[in-house]
């Protein structure tokens, strides 16, 4: 039988969301639309796809057949859209980006401001996740990631799936720092500063393996935060509230917002450096709009890496 490709959309939203309410968010429908179309579906082939629990739902013996395929079909599909934008010569419609949160807060919001005033028929959605999207199937058309993409094959492999391959565009390295509110600054002692003796702002659950949830663990033993939430922009205001010291980025650009929080000069060890990948699928280069505004990140990157290099000079000689 013929199987549309909304409908495997839906199941593989639910297979790899592990629960219908976890698909319902992803693909932006009501969770009774997914749980009517999923009935519906499984009563066309005849066969369960999911054991539903509280737990979630799981794949039946049925379900997993259909899983590689319909990750292939993903991929096609992301592949066909891009084929049909790449047609479309005019630099107008939708961008979107991802990244993670201090990013798409700090960085690319203030950015589509300025896409927007230089080329008023584009726009740009800036999707702010923890979690990779998937960049071949089309779920974004950017990504600027913590890690680079994994190596192709040389010469393309047999069997490789269209539009599975990745461009690295640009690798921006920066520094990281801890930042404080001027208030909590001035109540810490004077003079150098261990890890030990700053209060922490860190991830709650289910983000409590991110960075610096870990290196803090590595280096504090019996690691106990000051202050945890599941939102960079709850986090943000609790430091700026003075509550406790964040691990941010040290970015110099120039849409770069005022800020009330100051660096502090402490040791962070390996977690110093830290990288910024831009990365999309190669033939998402071929869509106009997609790459007007890959050019125009790389440009603003390298400024930022030229400035962060003077500024990283300036503190040196202070030293």
């Amino acid at each position: 039988m013929d199987i549309s490709w909304e409908d495997v959309r839906l199941f593989l939203a639910v297979a790899e969301a592990g629960s219908v309410s976890g698909a319902a968010r992803r693909l932006r429908w009501g969770q009774p639309t997914v749980t009517r179309r999923l009935a519906l579906l499984e009563h066309a082939l005849g066969e369960k796809l999911f054991r539903r629990s509280v737990a979630g739902a799981a794949l039946t013996t049925a379900g997993e057949r259909l899983l590689d395929p319909a990750r292939r079909m993903a991929e096609w599909a992301g592949e066909v859209g891009r084929a049909a934008a790449s047609t479309d010569r005019a630099v107008t419609g939708l961008v979107r980006f991802t990244a993670p949160p201090f990013t798409a807060f700090d960085f690319l919001a203030p950015f589509a401001a300025f896409l927007g005033e230089r080329h008023p028929g584009l726009r740009l959605e800036v999707l702010s996740s923890m979690q990779y999207l998937d960049l071949p199937r089309g779920e974004a058309d950017l990504a600027l990631r913590v890690q680079p993409p994994p190596r192709q094959p040389a010469g393309g492999e047999r069997g490789q799936r269209p539009g599975s391959e990745l461009a690295l565009l640009e690798t921006f390295h920066f520094e990281n720092a801890v930042f404080v509110s001027r208030a909590l600054r001035a109540r810490l002692p004077r003079g150098p500063l261990r890890l030990n003796a700053l209060p922490w702002i860190a991830w709650a659950a289910p983000w409590e393996e991110l960075p610096p949830n870990p290196q803090l663990r590595a280096q504090l033993p019996g690691f106990v935060p000051a202050f945890t939430s599941d939102h960079f922009l709850v986090n943000l205001a609790a430091a700026e509230a003075g509550l406790g010291a964040m691990v941010l980025p040290r970015v110099a650009h120039r849409f770069q917002r005022a800020s009330t929080l100051v660096p502090l000069e402490v040791d962070l060890g390996e977690f110093q450096r830290g990288t910024l990948h831009l990365v999309c699928a190669k033939s998402a280069l071929d869509v106009p709009r997609v790459r007007l505004v890959a050019d125009l990140v790389r440009a603003e990157l390298r400024r930022a890496a030229a400035a962060a290099a003077r500024a990283a000079a300036a503190r040196r000689s202070l030293r």
